[in-house]
Protein backbone atom coordinates (compact mmCIF):
# COMPACT_ATOMS: atom_id res chain seq x y z
CA UNK A 1 0.00 0.00 0.00
CA UNK A 2 1.33 3.42 -0.95
CA UNK A 3 0.67 6.44 1.24
CA UNK A 4 -0.51 9.40 -0.84
CA UNK A 5 -0.26 12.27 1.66
CA UNK A 6 2.55 14.76 1.33
CA UNK A 7 5.41 14.04 3.75
CA UNK A 8 5.30 16.30 6.84
CA UNK A 9 8.22 18.29 8.18
CA UNK A 10 10.25 16.82 11.01
CA UNK A 11 8.71 18.76 13.90
CA UNK A 12 5.17 18.38 12.60
CA UNK A 13 5.73 14.65 12.17
CA UNK A 14 6.60 14.23 15.84
CA UNK A 15 3.35 15.86 16.89
CA UNK A 16 1.26 14.14 14.20
CA UNK A 17 2.44 10.69 15.28
CA UNK A 18 1.63 11.52 18.92
CA UNK A 19 -1.97 12.37 17.94
CA UNK A 20 -2.74 8.72 17.16
CA UNK A 21 -4.44 7.20 20.25
CA UNK A 22 -2.97 3.73 19.58
CA UNK A 23 0.58 5.13 19.59
CA UNK A 24 1.80 5.52 23.15
CA UNK A 25 5.32 6.52 24.09
CA UNK A 26 6.74 2.98 23.91
CA UNK A 27 5.19 2.31 20.48
CA UNK A 28 6.39 5.72 19.27
CA UNK A 29 9.98 4.94 20.19
CA UNK A 30 9.78 1.44 18.66
CA UNK A 31 8.42 2.81 15.37
CA UNK A 32 10.89 5.66 15.14
CA UNK A 33 13.77 3.40 16.16
CA UNK A 34 12.76 0.84 13.56
CA UNK A 35 12.13 3.19 10.63
CA UNK A 36 14.51 6.04 11.45
CA UNK A 37 12.20 9.04 11.85
CA UNK A 38 8.58 10.03 12.53
CA UNK A 39 8.29 11.18 8.90
CA UNK A 40 9.20 7.71 7.71
CA UNK A 41 6.64 6.19 10.07
CA UNK A 42 3.80 8.42 8.88
CA UNK A 43 4.48 7.68 5.22
CA UNK A 44 5.21 3.95 5.52
CA UNK A 45 2.74 1.30 4.27
CA UNK A 46 1.09 -0.97 6.80
CA UNK A 47 3.20 -3.97 5.74
CA UNK A 48 6.35 -2.08 6.72
CA UNK A 49 4.89 -0.88 10.02
CA UNK A 50 3.88 -4.43 11.00
CA UNK A 51 7.44 -5.65 10.60
CA UNK A 52 8.74 -3.34 13.34
CA UNK A 53 9.38 -5.52 16.45
CA UNK A 54 6.90 -4.91 19.26
CA UNK A 55 4.34 -3.04 17.12
CA UNK A 56 0.88 -4.61 17.08
CA UNK A 57 -1.25 -5.02 13.98
CA UNK A 58 -3.81 -2.67 15.54
CA UNK A 59 -1.21 0.06 16.02
CA UNK A 60 0.18 -0.46 12.50
CA UNK A 61 -3.29 -0.17 10.98
CA UNK A 62 -4.05 2.97 13.04
CA UNK A 63 -0.89 4.66 11.77
CA UNK A 64 -1.47 3.58 8.17
CA UNK A 65 -5.07 4.84 8.18
CA UNK A 66 -4.35 8.08 10.04
CA UNK A 67 -5.13 11.30 8.13
CA UNK A 68 -2.41 13.26 9.83
CA UNK A 69 -2.70 16.56 7.95
CA UNK A 70 -6.23 17.46 9.12
CA UNK A 71 -5.58 16.39 12.70
CA UNK A 72 -2.25 18.19 12.82
CA UNK A 73 -3.71 21.45 11.50
CA UNK A 74 -6.49 21.39 14.11
CA UNK A 75 -4.05 20.67 16.93
CA UNK A 76 -1.61 23.40 15.91
CA UNK A 77 -4.40 25.97 15.67
CA UNK A 78 -5.70 25.27 19.18
CA UNK A 79 -2.17 25.22 20.64
CA UNK A 80 -1.56 28.69 19.21
CA UNK A 81 -5.00 30.03 20.17
CA UNK A 82 -4.69 28.90 23.78
CA UNK A 83 -1.08 29.94 24.25
CA UNK A 84 0.22 26.43 24.95
CA UNK A 85 3.71 25.32 23.99
CA UNK A 86 5.43 22.02 23.19
CA UNK A 87 8.65 20.37 24.31
CA UNK A 88 9.96 17.58 22.12
CA UNK A 89 12.15 14.78 23.47
CA UNK A 90 15.75 15.67 22.66
CA UNK A 91 15.10 19.41 22.42
CA UNK A 92 16.58 22.00 24.74
CA UNK A 93 14.00 22.74 27.38
CA UNK A 94 12.74 19.17 27.66
CA UNK A 95 13.15 18.24 31.36
CA UNK A 96 16.36 16.25 31.82
CA UNK A 97 15.03 13.98 34.61
CA UNK A 98 12.06 13.04 32.42
CA UNK A 99 14.30 12.33 29.44
CA UNK A 100 16.15 9.72 31.52
CA UNK A 101 13.14 7.44 32.17
CA UNK A 102 12.12 4.42 30.11
CA UNK A 103 9.98 5.43 27.11
CA UNK A 104 9.84 9.16 27.88
CA UNK A 105 6.95 11.11 26.35
CA UNK A 106 7.98 12.06 22.79
CA UNK A 107 6.22 15.42 23.23
CA UNK A 108 4.85 17.20 26.27
CA UNK A 109 2.30 19.98 26.10
CA UNK A 110 2.95 22.88 28.42
CA UNK A 111 0.85 25.63 29.94
CA UNK A 112 3.03 27.91 32.04
CA UNK A 113 6.80 27.68 32.29
CA UNK A 114 9.43 25.12 33.19
CA UNK A 115 12.63 26.47 34.74
CA UNK A 116 16.08 25.14 35.49
CA UNK A 117 15.34 25.17 39.22
CA UNK A 118 12.50 22.71 38.62
CA UNK A 119 15.09 19.95 38.44
CA UNK A 120 14.95 20.08 42.26
CA UNK A 121 11.43 18.68 42.46
CA UNK A 122 9.56 16.32 44.77
CA UNK A 123 6.23 14.68 44.01
CA UNK A 124 3.52 14.55 46.68
CA UNK A 125 0.63 12.21 45.89
CA UNK A 126 -2.16 10.33 47.64
CA UNK A 127 -5.83 9.53 47.93
CA UNK A 128 -8.55 11.45 46.12
CA UNK A 129 -10.57 11.13 49.35
CA UNK A 130 -7.99 12.59 51.68
CA UNK A 131 -8.89 12.91 55.36
CA UNK A 132 -8.42 16.17 57.24
CA UNK A 133 -5.16 14.70 58.56
CA UNK A 134 -3.93 13.72 55.09
CA UNK A 135 -4.86 17.07 53.55
CA UNK A 136 -3.11 18.95 56.35
CA UNK A 137 0.04 16.81 56.09
CA UNK A 138 0.19 17.24 52.31
CA UNK A 139 -0.17 21.02 52.62
CA UNK A 140 2.40 21.21 55.41
CA UNK A 141 5.14 19.11 53.78
CA UNK A 142 4.52 20.73 50.40
CA UNK A 143 4.73 24.22 51.88
CA UNK A 144 7.85 23.45 53.91
CA UNK A 145 9.67 22.07 50.87
CA UNK A 146 8.45 24.85 48.55
CA UNK A 147 9.75 27.50 50.97
CA UNK A 148 13.20 25.93 50.57
CA UNK A 149 13.26 26.04 46.80
CA UNK A 150 11.79 22.64 45.97
CA UNK A 151 9.24 22.47 43.13
CA UNK A 152 6.22 20.37 44.09
CA UNK A 153 4.89 17.94 41.48
CA UNK A 154 1.48 16.27 41.66
CA UNK A 155 -1.46 15.18 39.55
CA UNK A 156 -4.10 17.89 40.14
CA UNK A 157 -6.57 15.28 41.40
CA UNK A 158 -9.00 15.84 44.24
CA UNK A 159 -7.78 15.26 47.78
CA UNK A 160 -4.05 14.95 48.46
CA UNK A 161 -2.89 16.12 45.01
CA UNK A 162 -4.85 19.36 45.21
CA UNK A 163 -3.60 19.93 48.76
CA UNK A 164 0.01 19.47 47.62
CA UNK A 165 -0.39 22.09 44.89
CA UNK A 166 -2.13 24.51 47.25
CA UNK A 167 0.52 24.08 49.93
CA UNK A 168 3.27 25.03 47.47
CA UNK A 169 1.35 28.03 46.16
CA UNK A 170 0.49 29.34 49.63
CA UNK A 171 4.17 29.12 50.55
CA UNK A 172 5.09 31.23 47.52
CA UNK A 173 6.75 28.32 45.73
CA UNK A 174 6.52 26.61 42.37
CA UNK A 175 4.41 23.61 41.47
CA UNK A 176 3.88 21.40 38.42
CA UNK A 177 0.63 19.56 37.69
CA UNK A 178 0.78 16.53 35.41
CA UNK A 179 -2.58 15.79 33.80
CA UNK A 180 -4.31 12.58 32.77
CA UNK A 181 -6.13 14.50 30.03
CA UNK A 182 -5.32 17.25 27.55
CA UNK A 183 -4.57 20.81 28.60
CA UNK A 184 -7.82 21.94 27.02
CA UNK A 185 -9.87 19.86 29.47
CA UNK A 186 -10.45 21.02 33.06
CA UNK A 187 -10.45 17.93 35.26
CA UNK A 188 -11.64 17.73 37.91
CA UNK A 189 -13.94 20.64 36.95
CA UNK A 190 -13.69 22.34 40.34
CA UNK A 191 -9.92 22.80 39.89
CA UNK A 192 -10.19 25.47 37.19
CA UNK A 193 -9.03 28.29 39.47
CA UNK A 194 -6.27 26.11 40.93
CA UNK A 195 -5.08 25.31 37.39
CA UNK A 196 -4.83 29.02 36.62
CA UNK A 197 -2.73 29.63 39.75
CA UNK A 198 -0.43 26.73 38.89
CA UNK A 199 0.09 28.06 35.36
CA UNK A 200 1.13 31.42 36.84
CA UNK A 201 3.53 29.85 39.36
CA UNK A 202 4.78 26.77 37.55
CA UNK A 203 3.29 24.64 34.81
CA UNK A 204 0.59 22.24 33.75
CA UNK A 205 2.03 19.35 31.73
CA UNK A 206 0.42 16.66 29.59
CA UNK A 207 1.53 14.15 26.99
CA UNK A 208 -2.01 13.90 25.59
CA UNK A 209 -3.54 15.92 22.73
CA UNK A 210 -5.23 19.15 23.80
CA UNK A 211 -8.79 17.81 24.05
CA UNK A 212 -8.01 14.24 25.13
CA UNK A 213 -10.53 13.20 27.82
CA UNK A 214 -9.51 11.85 31.26
CA UNK A 215 -9.67 8.14 30.43
CA UNK A 216 -8.82 5.57 33.14
CA UNK A 217 -5.79 4.25 31.25
CA UNK A 218 -4.35 7.77 31.00
CA UNK A 219 -3.66 8.05 34.72
CA UNK A 220 -1.01 5.32 35.06
CA UNK A 221 0.77 6.94 32.10
CA UNK A 222 0.49 10.30 33.86
CA UNK A 223 1.92 8.79 37.06
CA UNK A 224 5.21 7.78 35.41
CA UNK A 225 5.68 11.44 34.40
CA UNK A 226 4.97 12.65 37.94
CA UNK A 227 7.76 10.46 39.29
CA UNK A 228 9.95 11.08 36.25
CA UNK A 229 10.00 14.83 36.90
CA UNK A 230 10.94 14.33 40.57
CA UNK A 231 13.88 13.37 42.74
CA UNK A 232 11.50 11.48 45.00
CA UNK A 233 7.84 10.68 45.62
CA UNK A 234 6.07 11.29 48.94
CA UNK A 235 2.90 9.24 49.44
CA UNK A 236 0.77 10.93 52.07
CA UNK A 237 -2.40 8.85 52.25
CA UNK A 238 -3.23 5.84 50.10
CA UNK A 239 -5.17 2.60 50.23
CA UNK A 240 -3.60 -0.66 49.09
CA UNK A 241 -5.05 -0.24 45.57
CA UNK A 242 -4.41 3.49 45.26
CA UNK A 243 -2.97 4.99 42.10
CA UNK A 244 -0.43 6.70 44.36
CA UNK A 245 1.23 3.31 44.82
CA UNK A 246 1.59 3.06 41.04
CA UNK A 247 3.49 6.35 41.15
CA UNK A 248 5.68 4.97 43.95
CA UNK A 249 6.42 1.84 41.90
CA UNK A 250 7.38 3.96 38.91
CA UNK A 251 9.67 5.96 41.20
CA UNK A 252 11.45 2.77 42.28
CA UNK A 253 11.85 1.65 38.65
CA UNK A 254 13.26 5.06 37.76
CA UNK A 255 15.74 5.09 40.65
CA UNK A 256 13.90 7.82 42.56
CA UNK A 257 13.45 7.99 46.33
CA UNK A 258 10.17 6.87 47.90
CA UNK A 259 8.73 8.36 51.10
CA UNK A 260 5.55 7.55 53.01
CA UNK A 261 3.70 9.47 55.71
CA UNK A 262 2.29 7.16 58.41
CA UNK A 263 -1.32 7.37 59.51
CA UNK A 264 -3.62 5.66 61.96
CA UNK A 265 -3.15 1.88 61.90
CA UNK A 266 -6.93 1.39 61.78
CA UNK A 267 -7.40 3.65 58.76
CA UNK A 268 -7.89 1.93 55.38
CA UNK A 269 -6.55 5.02 53.67
CA UNK A 270 -3.18 4.60 55.42
CA UNK A 271 -2.60 0.93 54.62
CA UNK A 272 -0.81 1.70 51.38
CA UNK A 273 1.61 4.03 53.17
CA UNK A 274 2.28 1.48 55.90
CA UNK A 275 2.87 -1.18 53.25
CA UNK A 276 5.43 1.09 51.58
CA UNK A 277 7.19 1.71 54.90
CA UNK A 278 7.35 -2.03 55.59
CA UNK A 279 9.01 -2.59 52.22
CA UNK A 280 11.64 0.14 52.58
CA UNK A 281 10.07 3.54 51.94
CA UNK A 282 11.29 6.21 54.32
CA UNK A 283 8.90 7.06 57.14
CA UNK A 284 8.27 10.77 56.69
CA UNK A 285 7.07 13.27 59.26
CA UNK A 286 8.27 16.53 57.72
CA UNK A 287 10.43 18.21 55.10
CA UNK A 288 13.67 17.27 56.87
CA UNK A 289 13.05 13.56 56.25
CA UNK A 290 12.75 14.25 52.53
CA UNK A 291 15.71 16.58 52.38
CA UNK A 292 18.08 14.08 53.99
CA UNK A 293 17.65 11.80 50.97
CA UNK A 294 17.70 14.34 48.12
CA UNK A 295 20.31 16.78 49.46
CA UNK A 296 23.20 15.19 47.56
CA UNK A 297 21.38 15.84 44.27
CA UNK A 298 19.69 19.12 45.20
CA UNK A 299 22.41 21.01 47.09
CA UNK A 300 21.79 23.06 50.23
CA UNK A 301 18.16 24.12 50.79
CA UNK A 302 17.15 27.68 50.13
CA UNK A 303 16.17 29.65 53.18
CA UNK A 304 12.42 30.15 53.56
CA UNK A 305 11.27 33.03 51.38
CA UNK A 306 10.87 36.66 52.36
CA UNK A 307 7.79 36.08 54.46
CA UNK A 308 6.96 37.76 57.73
CA UNK A 309 8.49 35.93 60.70
CA UNK A 310 5.70 34.18 62.51
CA UNK A 311 5.49 33.04 66.11
CA UNK A 312 3.12 30.53 67.73
CA UNK A 313 0.02 32.07 69.32
CA UNK A 314 0.18 32.47 73.08
CA UNK A 315 -1.93 29.89 74.94
CA UNK A 316 -3.59 29.77 78.32
CA UNK A 317 -2.96 26.74 80.56
CA UNK A 318 -6.46 25.37 79.93
CA UNK A 319 -6.03 25.78 76.17
CA UNK A 320 -2.86 23.69 76.32
CA UNK A 321 -4.81 21.08 78.26
CA UNK A 322 -7.39 20.87 75.47
CA UNK A 323 -4.70 20.62 72.77
CA UNK A 324 -3.03 17.78 74.67
CA UNK A 325 -6.36 15.93 74.74
CA UNK A 326 -6.54 16.25 70.93
CA UNK A 327 -3.02 14.95 70.35
CA UNK A 328 -4.12 11.46 69.29
CA UNK A 329 -6.78 12.62 66.84
CA UNK A 330 -10.31 14.06 66.61
CA UNK A 331 -12.41 13.99 69.80
CA UNK A 332 -16.09 14.75 70.37
CA UNK A 333 -16.86 17.63 72.72
CA UNK A 334 -18.42 15.41 75.40
CA UNK A 335 -15.31 13.23 75.47
CA UNK A 336 -13.13 16.34 75.70
CA UNK A 337 -15.07 17.49 78.75
CA UNK A 338 -14.60 14.07 80.31
CA UNK A 339 -10.88 13.91 79.58
CA UNK A 340 -10.06 17.42 80.79
CA UNK A 341 -12.66 17.64 83.59
CA UNK A 342 -13.42 21.20 82.52
CA UNK A 343 -16.96 22.63 82.83
CA UNK A 344 -19.03 22.56 79.60
CA UNK A 345 -19.35 26.36 79.47
CA UNK A 346 -15.59 26.85 79.85
CA UNK A 347 -14.91 24.11 77.25
CA UNK A 348 -17.11 25.88 74.69
CA UNK A 349 -15.23 29.13 75.33
CA UNK A 350 -11.82 27.43 75.04
CA UNK A 351 -12.74 25.68 71.80
CA UNK A 352 -13.90 28.96 70.26
CA UNK A 353 -10.67 30.67 71.35
CA UNK A 354 -8.51 27.88 69.88
CA UNK A 355 -10.42 27.99 66.59
CA UNK A 356 -9.96 31.75 66.36
CA UNK A 357 -6.23 31.26 66.95
CA UNK A 358 -6.15 28.70 64.14
CA UNK A 359 -4.97 25.89 66.41
CA UNK A 360 -7.95 23.54 65.98
CA UNK A 361 -10.81 22.93 63.58
CA UNK A 362 -14.35 21.68 64.04
CA UNK A 363 -15.33 18.48 62.23
CA UNK A 364 -18.78 16.97 61.55
CA UNK A 365 -20.53 15.50 64.60
CA UNK A 366 -19.28 18.15 67.07
CA UNK A 367 -15.76 16.71 66.95
CA UNK A 368 -12.60 18.80 67.11
CA UNK A 369 -9.06 18.18 65.86
CA UNK A 370 -5.71 19.93 65.93
CA UNK A 371 -4.68 21.79 62.80
CA UNK A 372 -1.32 20.55 61.57
CA UNK A 373 -0.46 23.97 60.14
CA UNK A 374 -1.67 26.35 62.84
CA UNK A 375 -2.17 30.02 62.09
CA UNK A 376 0.66 32.02 63.62
CA UNK A 377 0.99 35.57 64.84
CA UNK A 378 3.27 38.11 63.18
CA UNK A 379 6.19 39.33 65.28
Amino acid sequence: MTRTEQSPGERDAWLALCLIPEVGAATFHRLVGGLGSPEAVLTAPMETLERVPGVSREAARAVADFRWREALDRELRVIETRGFSLRRYGDEGYPEPLAAIHAPPPIIYLRGTLRMEDRVAVAIVGSRKGSSYGIAMAERISGELAQRGVTIVSGLARGIDGAAHRGALEAGGRTIAVLGCGLGVTYPPEHGELSDRIAENGALVSEFPVFAPPKPDHFPRRNRIISGLSLGVVVVEAGVESGALITANYALEQGREVFAVPGQVTSRSSRGCHQLIKTGAKLTEGWEDVWEEIEAQAGPPSQPGHRAILAPPSLEQEETLVLDALEAGPVQIDDLIGRTRLPPGQMASLLLSLMLKGMIEELPGKSFAKRLRPVRERV
